[in-house]
């Protein structure tokens, strides 16, 4: 089965791949392929490059976008805490801890309500 190749419209990027492995994919990468929260990748090696694929698992909402557009616009700061040397579970820690935080004064709140 012959496959044909699309032909890039977003412009290179160089991304570093952080001590775990992690990498980000750029956010023109993530639109121009509908790459949301939710999105599965499949990844492999071809021809001496990684390669990542959206892969689709079933249904997505379109409610839940409001998530991906919180994620991407706080990006650049995710980039500027690892480049301070920050790790990824540091990052996320701090991120659950503020979830917590919020949904405990929401909580209280509807108590008081």
């Amino acid at each position: 089965m012959a496959t044909t190749e699309r032909a890039p419209t977003a412009k290179p990027k160089l991304v570093r791949s952080l001590r775990s492995g992690q990498i980000t994919v750029p956010i023109e990468f993530r639109r121009e392929l509908g790459i949301g929260a939710d999105t599965m990748l499949q990844a492999r090696v071809e021809d001496g490059e990684l390669r990542l694929r959206p892969v689709a698992m079933g249904r997505t909402s379109t409610a839940d976008t409001w998530f991906q557009d919180l994620y991407d616009d706080f990006a650049p700061v995710r980039q500027e805490a690892i480049a301070k040397g920050y790790t990824e579970d540091e990052i996320n820690g701090w991120i659950d801890e503020a979830v917590r935080e919020v949904r405990a004064e929401r909580a209280a709140r509807a108590q008081r309500d």
